[in-house]
């Protein structure tokens, strides 16, 4: 109400103002209420699946920038201006939240601790009063908190769109949606209130639990943009760049004790190696270390060959990426050997990379190699080749200390029980005796957990009738675990904010349910679409929390 003289039509349109409001909060209905808060709830669970979401890719940059310094020091800066804009209006927003709700309960909310709000505390949740009151006041102007949050938003909006070339027009457009501030229906005749500003639109007469929805939605919004440009300006990073960000050298041999007269060999390649240019690999034998730091010009290191060293030239298949060193084993003994691998990098320089390795040739042993890769996985066949030189296959067994490996096919299957270490110990019939003729270490690893997919994708932009056309969530093995290994999706809940207000649907098995469907078939293009607390389940009656699935209809 104003203060200060009044006329007597002011005093009747105030009273009136207090009649109607106590009126409207006589019928508010509990269950109207409850809704708010679950909304609230819901939006806040959202939050924090956003804000981790958003850590990561943080992390990502940091990685970047200890690697490479140079090419990702701008995207970096970009990258910590936006998190400081969202954080500056995420808390702007809450103080605005807590603003208002100590108002409401007179200065000693029990449900405002610090920064942070518990919904089950609040005690004022019909209070239609001091929402408006607060945000608009007895009329709207520039100083309105309504007003006031409305030209944050919009300078938020601008600084993002800024970092966005115009190019990217479905980024752009996407943040303009989501951090929108128009009023609702600009265009119509003699529009109420309500449809004529945002501020009235978003804050006029309004309980104040759904006050406090709003702008947890306003909070969603704000990291929700924040998630979408953050990762747009990580891609930048890599835009023109050779794709990886980690260069390693690499030497894996069939094995490091080989048999004399067999041959030995090893693959020689940089861990995320990139296909379409083939490296450069000088081979030296002999010398442990076949390589020397110097310091160019500008006082940066980079590696050498050494004087005095005798080089070969690796051969390297064409789009293979690595080269193969073979050598046959004819003396006994430790061979080392190593040298300097190559690739050109995006600015025309050489990125070299040295390594080093070393094997034993000797007289005939044992050879214990997995059949698919370096590890044995816990709930699955691990295939294991063993032979022993001049031993025929039937006189060889084997156990092992951290599972059963028993005989299958002419090989054998290693069964581990748990992750660790786990010794696999060799034995061969010779002269009518059991003899232990070797031993091999192995790491036991958990099967990794498998990638949620709709579509075949695991998130970005879908189309809504490629989406609708899906019966519902698979769960498929990372592309690079060799086993064939299957997991069934349990449920799973999709949701999705609608005007504002957060729907979510769950489901039981790995189907959409209709209600899922329907929510879908509303949303618009440039919605956001969340499948979260996806479990699945594998052979071995263990259950999987997989990650969420981020869509945008496009």
């Amino acid at each position: 109400m104003a203060h200060g003289k009044e006329t007597p039509r002011q005093k009747m349109i105030g009273m009136m103002y207090l009649v109607l409001t106590a009126l409207l909060a006589l019928n508010v209905s509990t269950s109207v209420l409850d809704a708010f808060k679950i909304i609230d709830e819901g939006l806040g669970k959202t939050l924090k699946t956003i804000d981790n979401k958003n850590s990561l890719v943080y992390g990502e940059f940091e990685k970047a920038y200890a690697i490479n310094p140079s090419k990702t020091a701008k995207w970096l800066d970009l990258a910590n201006q936006v998190r400081k804009r969202a954080d500056s209006l995420y808390n702007y927003i809450q103080h605005l939240k807590i603003t208002v709700l100590q108002e409401a309960e007179r200065g000693k909310s029990e449900a405002v601790s610090a920064d942070s709000i518990n919904r089950n505390k609040i005690k004022a949740t019909t209070d239609y009063d001091t929402p408006h009151r607060i945000m608009i006041g007895n009329e709207l102007s520039d100083k309105s908190e309504a007003v006031k949050l409305r030209k944050e938003i919009e300078s938020y909006r601008n600084f993002l769109l800024s970092l966005v070339p115009a190019v990217n027009t479905s980024l752009r457009e996407s943040i303009m949606k989501g951090l929108d501030t128009d009023p609702p229906n600009p265009e119509k005749k003699n529009p109420s209130p309500e449809e004529r500003t945002w501020e009235y639109h978003k804050f006029g007469h309004s309980p104040l639990m759904g006050f406090l929805a709003i702008m947890s939605s306003q909070q969603l919004n704000v990291r929700n943009a924040e998630s979408e440009v953050i990762n747009f300006l990580y891609t930048a990073i890599s835009a023109g760049e050779v794709k990886f960000n980690e260069l390693e050298a690499v030497v894996i041999p069939n094995s490091n004790y080989i048999i004399r007269g067999n041959e030995y060999t090893a693959d020689i390649y940089l861990a995320a190696r990139d296909t379409t240019q083939d490296p450069v690999i000088w081979i030296a034998e002999g010398v442990k270390e076949p390589w020397v730091t110097k310091i160019d010009e500008n006082g940066n290191p980079y590696i050498d060959k050494k004087d005095g060293v005798n080089y070969t030239k690796l051969e390297v298949a064409k789009g293979s990426g690595k080269g193969v060193f073979k050598r046959t084993g004819s003396t006994t003994g430790f061979k080392q050997w190593g040298g300097i691998i190559e690739i050109t990098g995006p600015s025309g320089s050489a990125i070299r990379r040295p390594f080093t390795a070393e094997y034993q040739v000797a007289e005939g042993s044992v050879v214990v190699s997995p059949t698919k890769m370096n590890v044995f996985y816990l709930g699955v066949d691990n295939p294991v080749e063993i032979s022993v030189a001049g031993v025929p296959a039937d006189k060889i067994s084997a156990d092992a200390t951290n599972g059963s490996i028993v005989p299958a096919r002419g090989n054998f299957i290693m069964r581990p029980k748990r992750p660790g270490n786990c010794l696999v110990n060799v034995y061969a019939e010779i002269d009518g005796k059991r003899r232990v003729v070797g031993s091999k270490e192995f790491r036991v690893k958990q099967v990794p957990d498998p990638i949620a997919t709709v579509a075949g994708k695991k998130g970005g932009v879908i189309d809504k009738n490629v989406l609708l056309a899906q019966t519902g969530v698979a769960a498929t093995m990372p592309p690079d675990f060799d086993f064939e290994l299957s997991y069934t999706v349990t449920e799973f809940t999709l949701l999705s904010v609608v005007q504002g207000f957060v729907k979510q649907y769950s489901s039981n098995s790995n189907r959409f349910t209709s209600e899922q469907k329907n929510l879908i078939n509303t949303l618009s293009k440039g919605s956001p679409i969340y499948i979260q607390d996806i479990k699945a389940v594998g052979p071995d009656g263990t259950i999987r929390n997989l990650s969420t699935i981020n869509f945008k209809l496009n």
